[in-house]
């Protein structure tokens, strides 16, 4: 019998937002509960023939817990906390400069400078054979990480979300974060999809409604990739589950010029741009500067915490 998931046809409204991948949902996941129309269950009775009613917590709980935030929503506090640290007006000329990034910028070759068509050409030409070559090939992976690869991630590391919470946490935030940040790029730069200068290319999936530099793919499967080796800092596992990780990223970033849908220029972009933003996080202070640790750093400790026995006593699986 094939597997149904008919409780979700509610989500439909969700596909115009193909492309913004890694966004992984850690909401309701479909969950639905009756209740009775001649007793709501509201109006039950406890043992001793009171009002459930009348049972109230607000005297209990006077602040939403941090464990009960969301992975995809608690990504935005981290995001606020980050536009607020680095100012949220936009600057003039979006260079490395304006976020104090370290790495120079590779960027993609003026249309109108000389020799620049040759250059677009040829990187045009590289994926036309990479179409021919690969694409039949790769076609699962362009398909299953079109709209989210969170889950790539967690699976390589032999992880779910229900016992590596604040790893999904960490892996949501560097998702958001990376693709925040690649937007106000390519909201600047207006490269056009390499599908748009050669149609032939015929990408397998619809192709993104936004410019094509930096690869926000790359950008967000880079700062995954580096965001986890600082959750997994001074583990012994820590080197060769990275790299695994890296790999990973190398591979879906790749997949997206197979596919068509970006230049190699645009995933090397991306991933310089990950690094630049990997410094930023973890230089994050607290909101408004008031004392304790700010959102970014609770959820470095808390998925910390999940993968070093000596730091949780109860770590996952046991």
């Amino acid at each position: 019998m094939a597997l149904s998931f008919e409780g979700n046809e509610g989500n439909e409204g969700n596909e115009g937002n193909a492309g913004n991948a890694g966004n992984a949902s850690s909401n309701s996941g479909g969950w639905f509960f009756a209740d009775r129309v001649d007793l709501p269950f509201v109006t039950e009775l406890d043992g001793d023939d009171n009002p459930i009613k009348d049972q109230r917590l607000d005297l209990v709980i006077t602040r939403f817990p941090l464990r009960n935030w969301s992975a995809d929503w608690y990504a935005w506090l981290v995001l606020n906390e980050f536009v607020t640290n680095f100012g949220a007006a936009p600057p003039t000329q979006p260079t490395w400069q304006t976020l104090n990034l370290p790495l120079p910028w590779p960027s993609f070759p003026d249309p109108t400078a000389a020799g620049a068509k040759a250059v677009i050409d040829q990187e045009l030409d590289d994926l036309v054979t990479a179409a021919q070559d690969e694409r039949a090939d790769a076609l699962g992976e362009i398909l299953g990480q079109a709209d989210e690869f969170i889950s790539y991630f967690m699976n390589l590391m032999t992880t779910r979300p229900t016992a590596y919470p604040a790893t999904l946490r960490m892996l949501n935030i560097a998702s958001l974060v990376a693709l925040f940040v690649s937007m106000y790029y390519k909201g600047f730069y207006k490269r056009p999809r390499p599908s748009e200068l050669c149609p032939a290319l015929l990408p397998p999936i619809v192709v993104p409604g936004h410019a094509s530099f930096p690869s926000g793919h790359a950008t967000q499967a880079r700062l995954m990739a580096r965001c986890m080796g600082d959750v997994l800092s001074g583990l012994p596992q820590r080197d060769a589950i990275v790299d695994d990780l890296k790999t990973l990223a190398r591979r879906i970033r790749r997949n997206r010029e197979i596919a068509g849908l970006h230049y190699e220029s645009d995933s090397i972009a991306g991933k310089a741009l990950a690094e630049g933003i990997l410094l930023k996080l973890r230089g994050l202070k607290n909101l408004n500067n008031v004392a304790g640790a700010g959102w970014y750093t609770n959820a470095l400790t808390a998925a910390q915490a999940e993968w070093n026995p000596a730091a949780n006593p109860y770590p996952p699986g046991v």
